[in-house]
């Protein structure tokens, strides 16, 4: 069946207020979404008698905690688009099957990751740079994490279809529901239980459990244009390969994110030791934060993207893609100057400890230079994401992260006296020519195509 349905018709009104009006509760979703996290380091940097091992130990568990996002972005990010595409074509009954499809696959690769990922805890976080020192504490956190993954897969997968549909407040309610439950259960765990890192871990699982309790609810309600129905889960290879190709970009994305804090760890560990992995972990969390609005607005202006093209409203697909790159460009380039000015301010919130603020402040100076670079990349992968173009958004997903940051973590810290500095140096030369050569693709590309498109159509 064929239904043409008006609501949530991003063919119509003004392009910025329809990307405004995802993107706003997007981002602050995204930004609610990162404190499940977030908050956790931040308590645990606080736990008493420790200093920063808890801190070191949990951060070490950022690569298996992206792989698992790398699996919920694999067929979330890759079947919310192809719904929006769907939608704009007028196909409701094709949409329904591409979400059921993809939380089927969810489930699957959820229970998968849970059983391998125990199995083979040990042997990973001692890979990924654990300590003695530090083992232990990862290792609590990790298990419990990995039980409740089932939880997170749905909780950040699924809530793409929300949104996807044009139901930004919703979705922001999803994420609202469980961080609100996250900060509130943290203290209790952590403090007056005294559970430790396990207390964090187990406030986060159980909060994205309620994430997913909702979003469940409301794809299976009266309100929701797509619903999630049993006879939709049917998997069919076709759909599944299109799904997972398209998701791919975020998929690689998380993967790469996963392998270069592996080897940062790793690396900084035989270099500076358990301290320098602890300084890491504080700005890795600074970055997911303060890089939120661009991943809101471009993730946010996807939908729209994505819809118009599907609809041949070509000139609105450039308009979308002009205004996200401005408001990215602009917005790193403020952040950037306040992490330059201000890096005490930042690790402060995680740490007070003298010694993690000592080599702390030097590192942020170099890990985040020529931060508005990394807008490029972003509003360039995410045309490619939106329109479908799944090649060229993986290509660029593994050309700076596993082609360029990767090596360099490695190479550099030997020589010219480098040492720690050459793993923070990495990801700025990373940004300058992972950003540069994505977003210049896309201009060659994709806005050429769609510049043709528009004037045959005059």
């Amino acid at each position: 069946m064929t239904v043409t349905t008006t609501q949530n018709d991003f063919s119509k009104g003004s392009v910025v207020r329809n990307i405004i009006n995802l993107a706003v509760p997007m981002t602050l979703a995204q930004l609610i979404n990162v404190l499940y996290n977030v908050v956790d380091r931040i308590y645990i940097g606080r736990i008493p008698g420790s200093g920063s091992l808890p801190l070191t130990g949990v951060g070490l568990c950022l690569p298996i905690i992206s792989m698992v996002i790398a699996f919920a972005n694999l067929f979330g990010m890759g079947g919310a688009p192809l719904c929006s595409i769907e939608r704009g074509r007028g196909n409701v009954d094709e949409a329904e099957r591409i979400m059921g499809n993809s939380f089927a696959m969810m489930i699957i690769f959820g229970v998968g990751l849970t059983v391998l990922g125990l199995a083979l805890k040990r042997p990973m976080l001692y890979l990924f740079g654990a300590s003695d020192n530090t083992y232990p504490y990862a290792s609590q956190y990790v298990t419990i994490y990995l039980l409740g993954s089932l939880f997170v897969m749905t909780g950040l997968g699924m809530n793409s279809f929300i949104n996807s549909q044009g139901f930004g407040r919703i979705g922001m309610m999803t994420v609202l529901l469980g961080a609100v439950a996250n900060i509130i259960l943290d203290p209790v765990f952590i403090f007056v239980f005294d559970m430790g890192v396990r207390g964090a871990a187990l406030a986060t699982i159980i909060s994205q459990g309620l994430s997913a309790a909702w979003i469940l609810r409301f794809l299976t309600g009266r309100k929701t244009i797509l619903k999630l129905k049993a006879s939709a889960m049917k998997l069919e290879k076709k759909r599944v390969l299109s799904i997972m190709g398209l998701g791919m970009s975020g998929f690689t994305m998380s993967i790469t994110n996963s392998l270069v804090q592996i080897v940062c760890n790793a690396t900084l560990r035989d270099f500076g030791g358990d301290l320098y992995v602890g300084a890491m972990t504080v700005i890795n969390s600074i970055r997911e934060v303060v890089q939120l609005p661009v991943q809101g607005l471009t993730n946010s202006s996807q939908p729209v993207m994505g819809f118009n093209y599907g609809a041949e409203k070509y000139g609105r697909v450039r308009e979308a893609i002009r205004f996200t790159s401005i408001v990215a460009i602009v917005y790193t380039c403020a952040m950037w100057a306040g992490l330059y000015f201000a890096p005490e301010f930042f690790i402060r919130i995680f740490s007070s400890e003298e010694e993690l603020l000592r080599i702390g402040v030097p590192a942020m100076h170099i890990y985040y230079f020529g931060f508005f670079m990394m807008s490029l990349q972003m509003a360039g992968q995410s045309v490619f994401v939106a329109l479908g173009r799944a090649k060229n958004a993986v290509f660029f997903s593994i050309f700076r992260k596993v082609i360029i940051v990767f090596p360099l973590t490695v190479i550099l810290p030997h020589f010219w006296g480098l040492g720690t500095d050459g793993v923070f140096l990495a990801e700025p030369i990373s940004n300058f020519i992972g950003g540069a050569a994505c977003y210049a693709t896309m201009l060659l590309t994709v806005w050429r195509e769609l510049g043709r498109k528009e004037r045959g159509q005059a």
